[in-house]
């Protein structure tokens, strides 16, 4: 039986962006059957509507067809100002246009949401299942994963040091394969 491709969207471009790192660790921990393949997305134009009449930007076609392909779509946020960061709704609007052909329509859906603070992403996390709703992705709703205090959670190299987060984390992936598989 071949591997199924789940893609990561990272919603951070920063160098030594916190959410790449857990990226990076679950793509290191996929589960039997699957491949985690990071999706980059950060050489995305604005979404202009004007494209769906005058014809889109050269990446666009090649993103929307890497959406089409997968089993599955994992999103990884930063919060920023209470929502999630441009590049990364930018990456929605791109995907889901133009109207009818949504390249997200019918995936199963992950969101984790990390953050420096306390609060641990919440407002992005459900800012995002907003639009995923919309989408028509089906999420998976328990456990929710939001990840507070995530600098204190990775070393020097990016490799997470926390056994309790990897546990969390492990335990998400296994809950996403068995929703995952219902699709």
């Amino acid at each position: 039986m071949a591997e199924k491709t789940i893609g990561i969207l990272v919603g951070s471009l920063r160098k030594e962006s916190f959410s790449k790192k857990t990226a990076n660790f679950l793509i290191a921990n996929a589960p039997s059957g699957y491949t985690f393949e990071l999706i980059e997305i950060g050489q995305l134009s604005m979404y202009n509507q004007d494209f769906d009449e005058e014809g889109s930007p050269a990446e666009y076609k090649p993103f929307r067809d890497k959406i089409k392909s997968l089993a599955g779509v994992i999103f990884i946020t930063p919060e920023y100002n209470r929502s999630v960061p441009a590049v990364l709704k930018n990456a929605l609007d791109v995907g889901s246009r133009p109207y009818g052909s949504s390249s997200w329509d019918g995936k199963p859906a992950l969101v984790i949401s990390t953050s420096i603070s306390n609060i641990s992403g919440f407002g992005a996390n459900h800012h995002l299942r907003q639009s995923l709703v919309f989408l028509n992705m089906p999420t998976l709703q328990q456990p929710e994963v939001y990840i507070a205090n995530i600098q204190n959670l990775f070393d020097d190299e990016g490799h997470l040091n926390s056994e309790e987060t990897s546990k969390f984390l492990k335990d998400v992936l296994a809950a996403f394969k068995a929703f995952a598989a219902k699709f």
